[in-house]
């Protein structure tokens, strides 16, 4: 198990649906609106670390309202 986190900023106005939009993505186990540098903090959790690029590029990345992303890997446990 890979567990991943992304750091996300939005357009004003599109955060609460972005959130919404990242829940459906079987990968993402939470989701959380937050104050700060960023506007969005989503923890992905995979079987591989290979699956999380397909995950970003294909399905975060891609939502509407998204302008930039961090990712941070976290060391396994």
């Amino acid at each position: 198990m890979v567990k991943a986190y992304v750091l996300i900023v939005t357009t004003p106005g599109a955060t609460r649906r972005v959130v919404e939009a990242l829940l459906a993505i079987p990968a993402v186990r939470q989701a959380h609106e937050v104050m700060g540098p960023y506007d969005i903090v989503v923890e992905l959790v995979t079987d591989a670390l290979t699956d999380i690029p397909p995950i970003l590029s294909d399905r975060i990345r891609t939502l509407e309202g998204i302008q930039s992303t961090t990712s941070l890997v976290a060391f396994p446990e």
